[in-house]
């Protein structure tokens, strides 16, 4: 054991500050990527004002976001392999500058959509070069610890970030602004990534591109994704949104059919079916069920019930971003080398859990400091520790020329995790909603005694569906427990992997 550690120590690349350099423009535009995922929603009614949006019609400024940019990020990734990671970050980070400028000018309702689907198509080209450049530049275990520790506290943190700066935005400039802002972080990356990124040479994909597997995941994962955000404005028996799971599940079902068959395919199924990785999409993809429906549940807590505006409404997320940063760089990444990635993931995603739990005590006049405040905090801090190790593993040991797409799925199961969450979550908080209102409007008589209980109504529903996030942490755990056997050795063995994967690409997957 001992020369072989010696002989992956001797392999392993000698410092260059390049990377570090690189990994500076990388998280510039992973941050901007997630924080226009929540910046636009606190921006949202300022903009259908002043466009006349119809109510029916405002859901589309986030639909439309989500559905290019679920639908379209394993072609991405698989774009990354073929063409470039660099090149493929580069292009993306100008297109989505491009529609970022679009957005802000909007004039119509037409093109602020429009200009929304355009960001998320470039975000799913950029999304998935930035992480698989990640994986193919840093192979030291002890450099590649830290650049993902960063990573992960961004992924993890930018959404509440997000929230920050739209209500900053919005508030003392005006909705354009959460548009415009994306333009100088996208230049700053670009111009930094195409002067400073040194991709390693040998580990691009030259094979054709699959285009039945390009058409069939992209029909499929809009139609589910489309299909969980039909299903929270119209209801899950609505026809539509069940002939959309339907065409969903027949496609991606006819989607992995092809896979197994053609020679060069989109998603090689190598990709998945191992178990580690596996395990990181799965559980990744239920976090992110939790974490989006409580954004959205704390939210309008602050804002409805306790009259927060919107900047005080971000700055009350700090805690959570803390605790992301705090778990992800001094836990997840100081002990990735030293623990097998499950005791890390599983009691991260567990801590996560508790803080979840303190949060299904909210009521309408709870202290900030007393319930929110501690579960944010604990939320953070395991969501971190666990998302440090989990976006490593999801591309360790993988082939180079596969990076592209298995950092595609880590984002995809982000992404459909998201519009699962927000749908599911939200469907159940209304019903539970709904009920305490039948039951308890009886009794009021006066309209302030109605209004309480029209407060204390949303309040209920938010805890009800709370105690489904945390049910689904702990299913996110046990995932993590039964399929996540890597150990901590293994991230010397990727080092030696990707060095002999520079000459040949056949490299092998992680090894247990």
């Amino acid at each position: 054991m001992s020369e072989t550690v010696q002989a992956n120590a001797a392999k392993a690349p000698a410092p260059d500050s390049n990377r570090w350099k690189a990994l500076v423009f990388i998280a510039l535009a992973q941050l901007m990527v997630v924080l226009d995922a929540t910046i636009v929603n606190i921006a949202l009614p300022s903009a259908q004002q002043d466009l006349g949006i119809s109510d029916g019609n405002r859901q589309w400024v986030i639909t439309a976001y989500a559905l290019a940019f679920g639908g379209l990020l394993l072609f991405g990734g698989r774009i990354a392999d073929l063409w470039g990671r660099k090149r493929t970050f580069v292009a993306g980070l100008i297109g989505f500058a491009g529609a970022s400028a679009l957005g802000g000018a909007a004039t119509n309702e037409a093109l602020l959509l429009g200009s929304r689907a355009l960001q998320g198509a470039f975000g799913a080209l950029l999304a998935p070069a930035a992480l698989s450049l990640l994986a193919v530049m840093f192979t030291d275990s002890k450099e590649r610890a830290k650049a993902f520790g960063i990573y992960g506290a961004i992924a993890g943190g930018g959404g509440a970030v997000g929230l920050i700066l739209g209500g900053f935005l919005t508030e003392y400039l005006n909705w354009r602004w959460t548009f415009f802002v994306n333009i100088p972080f996208a230049i700053i990356a670009a111009a930094g990534a195409y002067f400073v990124i040194r991709e390693p040479v040998g580990s691009r994909n030259r094979s054709p591109l699959d285009i039945p597997g390009v058409v069939l995941s992209t029909l499929g994962l809009v139609s589910l994704v489309y299909g969980f955000t039909r299903a929270e404005s119209e209801g899950w028996s609505d026809s539509t949104t069940i002939g959309l799971f339907i065409a969903s599940a027949l496609l991606l079902a006819a989607f992995v059919v092809v896979e197994s068959k053609v020679k060069a395919p989109l998603l090689p199924l190598r990709v998945i079916t191992e178990r580690n990785r596996g395990g990181i999409y799965l559980s990744l993809g239920l976090a992110i069920i939790a974490m989006f429906g409580l954004f959205l549940f704390l939210t309008y807590y602050l804002q409805i019930v306790k009259g927060y505006t919107p900047v005080k409404t971000g700055f009350a997320f700090l805690p959570m971003i803390a605790g992301m940063i705090t778990g992800s760089t001094q836990i997840g990444a100081r002990l990735m080398n030293r623990l097998p990635a499950r005791l890390l993931m599983g009691p991260g995603f567990l801590v996560a859990a508790l803080g979840m739990l303190l949060l299904t005590r909210l009521e309408i006049g709870s202290s900030y400091t007393g319930v929110l405040l501690p579960g944010m905090l604990l939320l953070g801090l395991g969501m971190g520790t666990a998302f440090m190790p989990a976006m490593s593993l999801a591309t360790l040991g993988v082939e180079p020329r596969d990076s592209g797409v298995a950092s595609a799925m880590v984002n995809t199961s982000q992404q459909v995790g998201g519009a699962i969450g927000t749908a599911l979550l939200n469907t159940i908080a209304a019903s539970a909603t709904t009920a305490y209102v039948k039951d308890h409007i009886g009794g009021a008589t006066t309209q302030s005694q109605q209004q309480l209980v029209q407060l204390q109504a949303q309040v209920h529903g938010y805890t009800n569906a709370i105690w489904f996030a945390v049910g689904i942490l702990v299913a996110a755990a046990a995932i993590v427990f039964t399929f996540v056997n890597a150990g901590s050795v293994d991230m010397n063995a990727a080092s030696e992997s990707v060095d002999g994967a520079e000459d040949d690409l056949k490299v092998p997957v992680i090894a247990h």
